[in-house]
């Protein structure tokens, strides 16, 4: 029974404790964000925290290349007739290639 009461107790202990650490992070950053550019966020609150333009961004789109099967970022990829290529090389090689109807 002992060895219970002590094992929730030391539980208890370890939460607050862990609380107490997250506490103590979040008054630093609130204290070191209010200095770096205004006390309030975007949602008005006070505090630190991310601000507006440091969100997450979105991953950006891949194409997968007809001519070699490479996923790419869609920025970086070469849209040819509709058909996209991780490179120009690509498009060009596909394009000089023969087409299966052309090849009979």
């Amino acid at each position: 029974m002992r060895q219970i009461f002590l094992l929730i107790l030391l539980f208890i202990v370890g939460q607050w404790l862990v609380k107490a650490v997250r506490r103590h992070d979040a008054q630093t950053a609130r204290r070191t964000g209010a200095q770096g550019a205004g006390a309030r966020s975007a949602n008005g609150a006070a505090g630190g925290g991310a601000h507006p333009s440091a969100a997450p961004q979105l991953a950006e789109p891949m194409i997968r290349c007809v001519e070699c099967g490479v996923h790419a970022p869609k920025s970086d990829s070469v849209v040819v007739a509709g058909q996209p290529f991780c490179s120009a090389a690509h498009a060009q090689r596909h394009g000089a290639r023969p087409s299966g109807r052309d090849a009979r």
